[in-house]
């Protein structure tokens, strides 16, 4: 899947890669797209749960081996 940013969270634990990704939505303008790269199984639960709640699209995951990377739309500010 394409990106227009990424964000590495490697090695980092549940909440820091929630806490990572709102601070980098910010920068985004509405419509672009994040990619989280993380080794945190939580994340899988937790970034799409958090689109939920914050009205961004979650528009997928793809893992490689212990890396998740997850895919978020900006939709709002």
């Amino acid at each position: 899947m394409k990106s227009d940013v990424k964000l590495d969270c490697f090695g980092l634990l549940c909440p820091m890669p929630i806490i990572m990704t709102a601070q980098k939505i910010k920068e985004l303008k509405i419509g672009e797209v994040l990619e989280v790269a993380s080794t945190d199984l939580g994340i899988k639960e937790d970034l799409p749960a958090w689109c939920r709640q914050t009205g961004q699209e979650f528009l997928g995951m793809e893992e490689e081996g212990e890396i998740i990377k997850v895919y978020v739309k900006k939709l709002k500010n």
